[in-house]
C-alpha cells in the first residue's frame, strides 16, 4: 500500500471508530474491545517510534523512516480505536502532518522531513493539551546519544 494511503487511514479509522466524547480522566478503552493496551502503553510506543522516525529520516534511511511512519500511524489509530475519549479532531489533525512526512520520506527530502517532523510533534503537544496533559512534552529528539541498540545509517553505508 502507498505509503500516504496508509497515513490516510489514521484519519478514516478515528472517524469511523470513535466519536467526539467528553474526555474522561482515566481514559477508558472502549466496552467494545475484547484486549486494550494500556494508553501509556500505546503513547509510549509512540514516542519511540516518533524517536526512531526522526534518526532514520536525520541518516537519509528512508526505507527505515518509511517502516517507522507506519509504525507511528498505526499506534496513533489504535489510540483513537481503543480510547473514545479522546476527541475525533486530535487524531485527525495529524493527517496532515503524517502526508507531509510520507511525502518528505518518498521524496528523500530531508530539509521537508524536518519541517513536517517539527508539525507532527507540534500535534502531539496539542494533543496532550487539550487532553489537559500538557505536561506531557514531546520535543524534537536533540543530538545527545540515541538508543543504543539500533544502527540508523542505510545499510552497506555503515
Amino acid at each position: 500500500m502507498e505509503l500516504r494511503n496508509w497515513c490516510a487511514i489514521l484519519a478514516v479509522s478515528a472517524t469511523a471508530a470513535t466519536s467526539v466524547a467528553v474526555a474522561q480522566p482515566d481514559f477508558p478503552p472502549s466496552p467494545n474491545a475484547k484486549y486494550a493496551p494500556r494508553l501509556v502503553e500505546t503513547m509510549t510506543a509512540a514516542q519511540l517510534q516518533h524517536l526512531k522516525l526522526w534518526y532514520a529520516g536525520k541518516a537519509k534511511n528512508w526505507d527505515l523512516a518509511n517502516f517507522e511512519l507506519r509504525q507511528l500511524t498505526d499506534s496513533l489509530a489504535q489510540a483513537a480505536i481503543f480510547y473514545p475519549g479522546i476527541p475525533v479532531s486530535n487524531v485527525t489533525t495529524m493527517k496532515d502532518p503524517l502526508l507531509s512526512i510520507a511525502d518528505a520520506i518518498t521524496a528523500g527530502d530531508s530539509k521537508k522531513f524536518a519541517a513536517s517532523m517539527r508539525s507532527l510533534t507540534d500535534g502531539c503537544n496539542a494533543c496532550h493539551t487539550s487532553m489537559e496533559r500538557g505536561f506531557i512534552t514531546i520535543g524534537i529528539p536533540t543530538d545527545q546519544r540515541p538508543p543504543g541498540n539500533q544502527i540508523f545509517s542505510v545499510p552497506g553505508q555503515r
